[in-house]
């Protein structure tokens, strides 16, 4: 890249931001970011990135700018609100584009495409599916989603978040996608917890039944991702059990409006609300596995 290349812009510059910002920063691209939490922001710049006093800012810098905030409602008002990409752009700026990692309601997303003008921003949905260090590490999948030409645009820092992407079609199966992946990674998450919980109780080791149950006909990458953190009471975030709730509760409303009940994942909701009810929300989702060892007969 040359000096003049523009920087990548990410707006929150939480755990995921973060690891977007690692593997842009791995791919030698400069990124300047942005987030309402002072702390979270100084703790990006000692990465190597600066930081932003405002979306303005952002806008006004990048061409690139990629959307790692908390909810739908948050990536809505980034690019719709008074504050936000659309209202900030410089007048005479080419289009810039916004890359969505965000879990989002996938028909809001949909709409939000449908109506933001192509001529100012251009929008890719890009969940990814992997914990924030399975990103950092380059082990996540892209789930993107929306115009092709712009996703190929975005090639470039496409490829360097996500070195494995799938392009899904229209806007909103990035997200439909990542919510009913999710879910089977959520229920599996609760199964190899309880599975460890249940050994303890038996008397076995669970750190020796996890050696074996890697080897079994149950194995998951669940295992390989979450398994030790479970084992050790490794509570450092990697996705969060607040995070976890929030995909769950919007599963739930997808499957209520096209007429399904999942049983399975409101057996987790429960589950993680316990932990949510015991402090534990700003822990790991591995800690699951606290709110399975409280449930004593």
């Amino acid at each position: 890249m040359t000096e003049k290349t523009p920087p990548v812009g990410i707006i929150g510059t939480g755990l995921m931001g973060t690891a977007c910002a690692r593997r842009l920063l791995g791919a030698g691209r400069a990124v300047l970011g942005f987030d309402v939490d002072a702390a979270k922001l100084q703790e990006f710049t000692k990465l190597g990135c600066k930081a932003a006093a405002s979306v303005a800012e952002i806008a006004r810098a990048c061409r690139k700018v990629v959307l790692c905030v908390f909810n739908t409602a948050q990536v809505e008002d980034t690019i719709e609100g008074p504050g936000g990409l659309l209202a900030t752009l410089p007048p005479d700026a080419p289009p810039i584009i916004a890359i969505c990692t965000s879990t989002c309601d996938p028909d809001r997303i949909a709409a939000l495409a449908e109506r933001i003008p192509a001529s100012r921003l251009r929008f890719v949905e890009a969940p990814v599916s992997g914990t924030s260090d399975q990103t950092a590490r380059g082990d996540a999948l892209g789930l993107v989603a929306g115009d092709p030409a712009a996703a190929e645009e975005a090639r470039d820092v496409l490829d360097a978040l996500c070195p494995r992407w799938r392009h899904l079609g229209p806007a909103g199966n990035g997200e439909r996608a990542k919510l009913a992946i999710n879910l089977i990674l959520g229920v599996t998450r609760a199964a190899v917890a309880e599975g460890l919980v249940f050994a303890e109780r038996l008397g076995l080791d669970a750190a020796a039944f996890l050696a074996v149950a890697r080897e079994s006909a149950a194995y998951s990458q669940v295992m390989d991702v979450k398994g030790m953190k479970m084992v050790k009471g490794d509570w450092e975030p990697h996705g969060k059990i607040t995070q976890t709730l929030k995909d769950f509760l919007l599963m739930h409303e997808q499957a209520t409006s096209h007429g399904q009940k999942l049983p399975l994942a409101r057996a987790y909701v429960d589950l993680v609300q316990g932990c949510v009810a015991a402090g534990e929300g700003e822990w790991d989702n591995a800690a699951i596995i606290q709110e399975i060892r409280r449930r004593t007969a």
